[in-house]
């Protein structure tokens, strides 16, 4: 059990940053031959395990992944700074100090000093740093290259959401739903997770990473002596997903179209008209068209945020999908 108590001034440095190779990093757990991924990422495992098999730029990844090595210390994984390059990690992992790396090596891997592939890590840190970043941009540019841009707006939605919910409804609405094995009892956020440690507050700074492919697996940071980062599960990955069966029944579709139907349940939080077109499969010029005729129904509202504009549900709105879709899915989205 890890506890992290958080008092105002702590909850007050909170900050929320997005990580792609922290994406990266889970998914490639998702992609492991034994895992059997969900329904929104199965169209997307088969071409990653291809590059995971295929591509043998990413020796030193297998290497950490073989027989069932998934500690993760923090020289493998740097600290979250809330860029959208990976790029920018690499470059972070590149330089990292080798006497971090070789008393981390020693820490994540006890006994284990002989071991074929740790030694690099020991012997020239560097060298191996450079190499594990290379092959993680091997398989960035295999695996997941192709799907950042969607991705992207999906993690950015996130940190507004959650961003949005902090200043207007609180911390305690912050925390809720966001880690399945995490618990808020103010003033402690409690982690069932298979290491005990307790912080104090003011002892780390909480960072909270959404990641899209937090279903490989959930992180959590130990080792740096500032920042405590817990990733947790980004809305929207139905993105990734195959087309979804047809709906037998759907009278919200049968009213409004099955397009403009498609929208509205999307509309669980704020997103932007590139967002609502990632996840529905849809153009970019078909959705402004249903949110043009939404909005001036009275079933969403808009807002500017910088050079983003953000539609979300009015009472409305959510009104008209509880009535035609079912008391579920009001639940949903007043929930999201």
């Amino acid at each position: 059990m890890i506890r992290i108590e958080l008092d105002e001034a702590s909850l007050g440095a909170t900050r929320i940053a997005i990580s792609p190779l922290r994406d990266a990093f889970c998914s490639m757990h998702l992609a492991l031959p034994h895992r059997h991924p969900s329904w929104p990422y199965q169209e997307w495992v088969g071409q990653a395990r291809e590059v995971w098999r295929e591509d043998d730029r990413l020796r030193p990844l297998w290497d950490l992944f073989a027989e069932g090595r998934y500690t993760v210390s923090d020289f493998l994984l740097p600290r979250p700074f809330g860029t959208v390059h990976v790029h920018e990690e690499l470059a972070a992992l590149r330089a990292t100090d080798p006497e971090f790396v070789r008393d981390q090596a020693a820490v994540c891997y006890p006994g284990m000093a002989d071991a074929p592939f740790l030694q690099p890590y020991l012997k020239d840190p560097q060298a191996a740093c450079a190499a594990l970043a290379d092959a993680y941009a091997a398989y960035w540019e295999g695996a997941v290259e192709p799907y950042w841009p969607t991705m992207r707006r999906l993690v950015e939605d996130e940190v507004l959401v959650r961003a949005r919910t902090f200043a207007t409804e609180g911390v305690d609405a912050l925390f809720t739903g966001l880690e399945a094995r995490g618990r808020w009892q103010p003033p402690v956020l409690e982690l069932t997770k298979h290491v005990d440690a307790e912080y104090a507050p003011g002892e780390r700074r909480l960072v909270l990473v959404p990641l899209v492919f937090a279903e490989g697996c959930r992180l959590y940071s130990t080792d740096d002596p500032e920042v405590f980062a817990l990733s947790f599960q980004a809305r929207g990955a139905a993105a990734l997903r195959e087309p979804p069966e047809p709906v037998a029944e759907d009278r919200l579709g049968l009213m409004l179209g099955r397009g403009r139907a498609a929208v509205l349940r999307e509309l669980g939080g704020p997103l932007t008209t590139a967002g609502l077109a990632d996840r529905l499969g849809l153009a970019p010029s078909t959705v402004s068209e249903h949110l043009s005729v939404l909005a001036e129904a009275g079933v969403v509202t808009r807002h500017r945020v910088g050079r983003s504009v953000y539609y979300q549900l009015t009472d409305t709105g959510r009104s008209l999908l509880a009535l035609l879709a079912g008391e579920g899915v009001l639940a949903a989205a007043a929930a999201a």
